[in-house]
Formats: C-alpha cells, sequence, structure tokens
C-alpha cells in the first residue's frame, strides 16, 4: 500500500474519457446559443427547410430522400433541438454565474463608497464644528473696534 506524499505531484492517470477544457466548451456553447437566437439562423434554417421539402416534393422519384412525412427531417431537426437546448441552459447559467459576481462586486463597492459617504459626513460635521470655534474677520473688526474704543476711553 502506497500512501500519496504531500511533497511530490501525482502521477498522471490515463482515462478512458475524452479529456476538455470547461470553460473553451463554455464559451463554445456560449457561441452557439448567441447565434442560435438570431434572426439569421432562423432565416437560414426557414431556407434549409424549405429546400429540403421542396426538393423531396418536386424533385424525380429516384432522387428523393425523404419522401412525404419528410421523416428524415423530422429526426435532424429533433437531433438539432437536443443540442440546442442544453447549450443554450449552459450559457445562461454561465451569464447568471457572471451576474452574481457583477452583483457581489457591485454589493461591496456599495459597501464602501457608503463608508466613504460617512467618514466624509463626520469629516464635514467636524470642520464646521471647528469654523464656528474659529474667529471669523467680522468678530475680529468687532473686537478691534471696542478695543480702540477702550483704548480712546483710557486716554
Amino acid at each position: 500500500m502506497t500512501t500519496e506524499r504531500l511533497d511530490q505531484p501525482r502521477a498522471l492517470r490515463r482515462t478512458l474519457r475524452p479529456h476538455y477544457d470547461p470553460e473553451a466548451f463554455g464559451r463554445l456553447s456560449e457561441q452557439i446559443a448567441r447565434f442560435l437566437g438570431t434572426a439569421r439562423f432562423i432565416v437560414y434554417m426557414t431556407v434549409f427547410v424549405g429546400v429540403w421539402v421542396a426538393w423531396n416534393v418536386v424533385a424525380p422519384p429516384n432522387l428523393k430522400f425523404d419522401p412525404y412525412p419528410f421523416i428524415f427531417l423530422t429526426l435532424m431537426l429533433s437531433l438539432q433541438a437536443s443540442y440546442a437546448a442544453p447549450l443554450i441552459l449552459l450559457a445562461q447559467n454561465r451569464q447568471s454565474d457572471r451576474d452574481r459576481i457583477q452583483y457581489e462586486q457591485d454589493r461591496e463597492a456599495a459597501e464602501r463608497n457608503q463608508a466613504e459617504i460617512a467618514y466624509l459626513t463626520r469629516e464635514i460635521a467636524g470642520l464646521r464644528l471647528a469654523l464656528n470655534e474659529v474667529a471669523t474677520r467680522d468678530y475680529l473688526r468687532t473686537e478691534l473696534g471696542r478695543f480702540v474704543e477702550e483704548l480712546k476711553e483710557r486716554r
């Protein structure tokens, strides 16, 4: 029995599962989902289905590959939908994760701003109190005028 050593990296193990980069796959799924949500995709899909149906209705019998009930077309559209739905959900999950992180960052920034505003408010209040104790120009003039008057009276 071997125990894993913490001072050495683990040996690489071969697995039968395919390796993929989840981040790259997520980005690809977002690009696909973004494309599936466009008018361009709807136009392309409409043209594709229209050409498929027209070919299988108008073409000579020996060139038709999907006769009237269009079962193969239904299978193809179902396959496309079965891949599109999970990709769209994956893209939505990634977007909701990004939104959650952005919300947390916004909340932290708002808390910092609120703390800074409270600090500045206290500083302004302190300055106002300090200014009330400082002699103003008019006060000094008045006091100097009284002092001059007292000096004149004493002479």
